[in-house]
């Protein structure tokens, strides 16, 4: 098997489908053996989608006319990637990636051709490179536009922090453990991490470790959850014997988290319109030895599937751009589109009319998005406030992320922590 040929495959499907990475991956890390093999088409894939307006920008200086072969294109990068980015020797590198070529005898003299010409002006190419505004960030022109507009003096460290590897974050279950106990634990099996004081059920690894290694993962002592996105469950303020409402759920890591946080609920239920995704909630919370009433369902509409019994407490974290997770998925650079940005803003305002039409009276409504553009965050919360006279903010306090005109906003890498926003509102 050529890795070179699977991770071309796999970008592929991006590049030319639309489909995401972490699905196109999963489709072809489970055809690999070897998890030596598994590691490098990962690497491979992770990067070129990291690097991806620097690597077609290359490319395009390497070539006389733009190719119309996807597969090819994509193998090309594939090779880019290697001699600009990984510690693989360069006589390796051009002669797996030609190999990788297949049956497509007229492409082996163009991607040969290709990459030894890369080395040649090499220097030359990447100084040209860092000239140009979008292959310099690594960011499609839109994207830099939107990011610029919203955070002009944080910008450029946005776009550098988009395109690092993200670091492994633990939550603790702390029902199970104290944070401090599970240190130790980890120190005892030679994994390092350090405890961030923004959350108190984090834990920040020194280098990633796969999960089976982690002691206590099967038995549920942890779980891995960016620590922007554990402040969530903190922030909801849950209460013994309230009956909560987590909409748009899937995976189910903040629903877990409420659930380890507060045990003594009346209900909690979980909301999603993605049955595919909803087995991920289960499959969580079971290992977590933990109970919730799981709705397949549309949250915007919640006559087809509410009891009409308001909730004490309600989690929205609302469907958005996703711009402040692209360090963890590099390929939303590839596949968001400008126009998306309006069609979710117009879905994040239905989902906060209904999550409010839910919610009782002295009751609180957590709004959450991973996203950093102020037109999904501030700004909606700002409109909802303005149209609604029995809402007030419940402002947040601590010590992490920016104060807003209404919530706090955390920039991508900011103590290691994820871009994510949070808006609280009180129902009068």
């Amino acid at each position: 098997m050529n890795t070179r040929r699977v991770a071309a495959q796999v970008l592929s499907s991006i590049i030319d489908e639309g489909q995401s990475l972490t699905m196109a991956l999963d489709s072809a890390l489970q055809t690999i053996e070897s998890s030596k093999d598994r590691a490098f088409v990962q690497a491979i894939c992770y990067g070129v989608c990291r690097y991806y307006y620097r690597l077609d920008f290359i490319l395009s200086q390497l070539l006389d006319k733009p190719l119309k072969d996807t597969s090819i294109k994509a193998l090309a990068l594939v090779g880019l990637y290697q001699l600009g980015f990984m510690r693989v020797k360069p006589y390796a590198a051009i002669s797996e990636t030609v190999a990788a070529v297949g049956k497509k005898a007229w492409a082996k003299g163009l991607i040969n051709a290709l990459l030894r010409n890369y080395l040649r002006k090499q220097t030359e190419l990447e100084a040209a490179a860092d000239n140009t505004l979008s292959a310099a960030t690594s960011h499609p022109d839109w994207l830099i536009e939107q990011i610029s507009q919203s955070w002009p003096e944080q910008s450029a460290q946005i776009f550098a922090q988009n395109n690092l590897q993200p670091p492994m974050s633990l939550r603790v279950n702390l029902s199970k453990i104290s944070r401090d106990n599970y240190l130790q634990q980890l120190n005892q099996h030679d994994i390092s991490g350090t405890a961030p004081p923004q959350c108190a059920s984090a834990i920040i690894l020194h280098k990633p470790v796969a999960v089976e290694l982690l002691p206590g993962f099967a038995q549920g002592l942890i779980s891995v959850q960016d620590s922007a996105a554990q402040l969530a469950a903190e922030l909801l303020d849950v209460q013994t014997g309230d009956r909560v409402l987590d909409l748009c759920a899937a995976p189910g890591g903040k629903t877990a988290h409420i659930l380890e946080s507060q045990p003594h609920l009346k209900e909690l239920i979980a909301v999603d319109i993605d049955d595919s995704r909803m087995v991920r909630v289960s499959e969580n919370l079971q290992r977590l030895q933990l109970q919730a009433t799981q709705i397949v369902a549309d949250a915007a509409t919640p006559q087809d599937w509410w009891d009409n019994i308001p909730f004490q407490r309600i989690l929205l974290d609302a469907p958005c751009s996703a711009l402040g997770v692209i360090r963890r998925h590099p390929d939303i650079k590839l596949l968001r589109r400008v126009e998306d940005i309006a069609q979710l803003q117009v879905l994040q305002k239905n989902l906060l009319e209904a999550a409010w039409s839910m919610l009782a009276i002295g009751g609180t409504l957590l709004y959450a998005t991973c996203s950093i553009l102020k037109s999904e965050n501030e700004q909606q919360a700002a409109a909802f406030l303005a149209t609604h006279s029995d809402a007030i903010e419940w402002p947040i306090l601590s010590d992490w992320g920016m104060i807003r005109p209404v919530g706090k906003q955390i920039i991508s890498g900011e103590s290691g922590m994820d871009g994510f926003y949070y808006a609280r509102f009180k129902k009068q």
